[in-house]
């Protein structure tokens, strides 16, 4: 009776031995085993695990790939250039070993697993079929081991659909919707970065206490998944705790120039705050027609999910007092010293101190380091396990980690307050922090938005 045992004189199994050989192999070959001969399988069988996704060929070669799909142009062109300069500063420092990545990823020496890593980057425009069929390529001729980009709530739904089907690891770029990691997570996408609800539960109490109870509200919403998410929590939180009244929801398509029907509306509308949840360039020019039409400063602005370059782009003026919530701003540095390395970094590289859109997408990238060198292995379903493991590690808002159950990170939120042009220390120096707001306290129950990750395989 066959024991499954080869003839060696120390009774090694044949599996031991096989994997032995194949680890000290380099490629495919022929070794010699008790009289017989075998022909070496990839290193990446080893552990008798079939292919899946792009795996093991998306990991045989010297070099890994990543696919970034990120709006270069279009209305979030500005918001997706600064994503890319973090996911670039991400890969420099993986592959070099950075202090700051190591602090993140001990593990990580140069290279993940001793492999180079490298980006491939497209441009979708914040269109999600173009986001789809730009993965779908790095897929067919690179064998990417990672997918990333968004910057829109609706590419990042249409990436976690296809990475779900495709096998192959998903990690957001910015992405506000209460969907992308609720009705339509997936086990192979993952956020970092915060949402509306996260949002909402954070500066509601800050707008109450600034604002009062009873006051009547605007919205302006674009018209997507990430634009009807955020309204909803923040209107829930303000009218559930505070007694306001949404007098109008102004709901626009993504890319809009012209504004006035909209603005007119809100004008005629009775409304004493004016809540803008318009993102990129759609936010840049609804604020300043609203300036325009005598709206702002007759009403107070708030900006629930703020938008990287927002000040910039309108003036302090415009932003001067106004209250949103963010995922990261510059200044603290002066609270956590991984922020500190990480604002000296990309002021070195870049000349300039990066947005919240920029630190997402380089955590992004060293949180996924991170997992796959804990792991030991770019074996996807390993790599996942590793991420629902739920394990506290540092980041550049202190110390995080995953929920299992809907791959969300708890972080905190940061509530920002603009500053007038005089306040301003420096010209970048457009917001104040007034409060870092705990992930646990804001986040709602892992299955309230109806998630459910799906199989592994």
């Amino acid at each position: 009776m066959a024991t499954g045992k080869t003839p060696s004189s120390n009774g090694l199994s044949r599996r031991r031995l096989l994997r032995q050989a194949v680890a000290s192999g380099a490629g495919l070959g022929v070794f010699s085993l008790g009289g017989q001969r075998f022909g070496l399988i990839p290193a990446a069988f080893a552990d008798d695990k079939p292919p899946i996704g792009t795996w093991p060929a998306g990991s045989q070669g010297d070099t890994v790939y990543i696919g970034a799909s990120t709006p270069r142009t279009g209305p979030y062109a500005v918001q997706g250039e600064d994503e890319l300069k973090g996911w670039q500063l991400a890969v420099e420092h993986i592959n070099n070993g950075d202090p700051l990545l190591k602090k993140i990823a001990p593990k990580v020496t140069k290279g993940i697993l001793g492999k180079k890593l490298s980006l491939l980057v497209g441009d979708s425009a914040a269109k999600p079929n173009d986001a789809v069929q730009e993965e779908q390529t790095f897929i067919n001729q690179n064998k990417i081991v990672l997918m990333t980009g968004s910057t829109s709530s609706a590419v990042a739904v249409a990436l976690n659909k296809f990475a779900q089907r495709e096998k192959v690891l998903y990690v957001t770029g910015i992405s506000g919707s209460n969907d992308t990691t609720g009705k339509d997570c997936v086990r192979y996408g993952f956020r970092q970065n915060f949402y509306g609800e996260t949002a909402a539960n954070a500066i509601g109490p800050v707008l109450l206490k600034a604002f009062g109870k009873n006051r009547k509200s605007a919205f302006m919403t674009p018209d997507y998944t990430y634009g009807h998410t955020v309204t909803k929590s923040m209107n829930d939180y303000l009218t559930k705790n505070g007694g306001w009244t949404m007098v109008t929801n102004q709901v626009s398509p993504l890319g809009t120039q012209d504004f006035s029907q909209y603005l007119t509306n809100i004008a005629n509308s009775g409304a004493e705050i004016l809540l803008n949840v318009n993102w990129g360039r759609d936010a840049v020019l609804s604020i300043q027609q609203a300036k325009q039409f005598g709206i702002l400063p007759k009403m107070k602005l708030v900006i629930p999910y703020q938008i990287p370059f927002i000040a910039k782009e309108v003036g302090p003026e415009l932003t001067e007092g106004v209250y949103a919530a963010t995922d990261f701003w510059w200044t603290l540095e002066d609270k956590y010293p991984l922020a500190k390395m990480f604002v000296e970094a990309f002021n070195k590289k870049y000349g300039y101190r990066p947005e919240w859109g920029a630190n997402n997408s380089y955590m992004s990238f060293a949180i996924w380091a991170r997992m796959v060198s804990e792991a030991g292995t770019f074996y996807p379903p390993d790599v996942i396990k590793t991420y629902e493991k739920g394990e506290t590690f540092p980041s550049t808002v202190g110390d995080v980690h995953f929920r299992p159950e809907d791959h969300q990170l708890v972080r905190p939120v940061i509530i920002v307050r603009g500053k007038s042009p005089k306040q301003m220390k420096n010209k970048e120096d457009y917001w104040e922090v007034t409060e870092v707001v705990p992930g646990e306290s804001v986040m709602q129950k892992p299955d309230a938005f109806g998630c459910s990750l799906g199989d592994y395989t």
